[in-house]
């Protein structure tokens, strides 16, 4: 029979290894990012990250892109900023953000699915507060209860559970899946 502390510490070793090679990558696709705040012309492209962001955190949304696009359009012409993070080849993230006179509301942040878990929604959010947004204002996001994993990401880069939106969705709403999309 095998030594099995010998396994132990071949079994760390590589796990070791991997993520040290894990976090050679992430901090070279750290240090490759660039951001830039959006443009109008960058509302299909936005509309269509906003589109995988509604599947992936399972919102009821039911919009096109086509749609998103002109929502996407109208916010960034008003009150709306967005924020692009973008490797030398590809978007690799965005945010879209409102700033009031007390608080910033981060809209959405989203991560390209082959891009997560590797750090890059922690650096989006360090430089949104170290580059983009003012240090005296209360930031607030709002995440679906039912995402637990986006909850998570919200508590382990600073924020607070504050308030719990409830509701009462119309019976035929429910039933035809016509509810209004947020």
């Amino acid at each position: 029979m095998a030594n099995p502390s010998k396994w132990i510490q071949r079994a760390r070793a590589t796990t070791y290894s991997q993520s040290a090679t894990a976090l050679q990558r992430t901090a070279l696709l750290k240090r490759s990012m660039n951001f830039r705040f959006a443009t109008l012309h960058d509302s299909h492209l936005l509309a269509e990250l906003n589109h995988q962001l509604i599947r992936d955190e399972g919102h009821r949304n039911r919009m096109t892109v086509p749609e998103l696009e002109e929502r996407m359009h109208a916010w960034l012409s008003g009150e709306y900023r967005a924020v692009l993070m973008e490797k030398p080849d590809a978007v690799i993230a965005y945010a879209l953000f409102c700033e009031h006179e007390e608080e910033i509301y981060l809209r959405q942040l989203f991560v390209v699915r082959e891009h997560r878990r590797c750090g890059i929604g922690r650096a989006v959010v360090e430089l949104l507060r170290s580059q983009v947004w003012p240090k005296h204002k209360r930031l607030t996001v709002s995440v679906l209860v039912n995402n637990l994993g986006a909850v998570a990401f919200w508590r382990a880069v600073g924020y607070h559970d504050y308030c719990l939106t409830l509701e009462i969705v119309p019976k035929h709403a429910a039933e035809d899946g016509t509810h209004p999309a947020s």
